[in-house]
């Protein structure tokens, strides 16, 4: 399910146990809500709400770390290949070709990055693009060096060679983190019965029924945002392509 489906799901579910429990206020016999009976339903919905409260806080800081996880994968990664493309030009002209196929490459990495077409997002883990990774650190491998310089920059550009495939597999790996099915389903669970006690404490007025409103509604956007978090290359809310469009034209220069 898309974010904005969840999200849906989640406020009708919510709101919809906050008008449960005013209809049930309507039916049930007024002398059953007496004081020690209203006791415990506030106890128990205290209980409850501050489930609720840690399960939502725990999974928003979990979101944001994997959000700016991606995120500061993609400024080390634009950061890495500069320095390798320094590094290569910096070890004479017959490294032309392969500066120019890392540039080739990363282009075509960024594009997949930033698709919304998700089966062009699908090549950024492809064995297409894992193959020209590791065809790059061959051609680097290959290389002849002639002198003590030369040698210390081939090892230096392997070395970045391999942490930019680091981070590019940091990027696949945070790339989508939804949260478990059933773990959702009973946070759902919990936050419409918490509505549903504050229905059946509250009787129907204009008052009420907006403020009931509201808080689905804020219940339903913290999902929302978590879900998006955790999806940092798709969604409405994504990485910055700034660093890797900056690192791209820097190449070949």
């Amino acid at each position: 399910m898309t974010p904005i489906a969840i999200t849906l799901v989640v406020f009708v579910c919510v709101f919809g146990g906050a008008l449960l429990g005013m209809f049930l206020r309507t039916v049930v016999p007024e002398h059953q809500f007496n004081e020690s009976t209203m006791d415990v339903v506030k106890l128990v919905t205290g209980l409850i709400a501050t489930l609720a409260a840690l399960v939502l806080g725990f999974l928003v800081a979990s979101a944001k770390n994997s959000f700016d996880a991606v995120n500061e994968a993609a400024r080390e990664a634009a950061t890495k290949i500069v320095l390798l493309d320094r590094v290569l030009a910096q070890y004479g002209p017959e490294t032309k070709d392969v500066r120019e196929m890392l540039r080739r490459d990363f282009a075509a990495r960024v594009e997949e990055l930033f698709s919304r077409d998700p089966s062009r997002r699908e090549g950024l883990k492809s064995v297409e693009a894992t193959a020209a990774m590791e065809g790059l650190q061959q051609r680097l491998r290959a290389l002849s060096p002639q002198d003590e310089v030369q040698r210390s920059l081939k090892s230096r550009a392997l070395e970045l060679s391999d942490a930019v495939a680091q981070t590019r597999w940091v990027m696949i790996e945070h790339e989508e983190n939804t949260i478990p099915t059933p773990f959702l389903v009973v946070l759902i669970l919990w936050l419409a019965a918490m509505f549903t006690s504050f229905g059946l404490f509250a009787r129907r007025n204009a008052v009420v029924i907006p403020v009931l409103f509201v808080g689905a509604l804020s219940l339903s956007a913290s999902i929302f945002l978590i879900e998006e978090l955790n999806n940092p290359l798709k969604g409405s809310m994504t990485i910055s392509r700034a660093p890797l469009n900056t690192a791209l034209a820097q190449l070949g220069q």
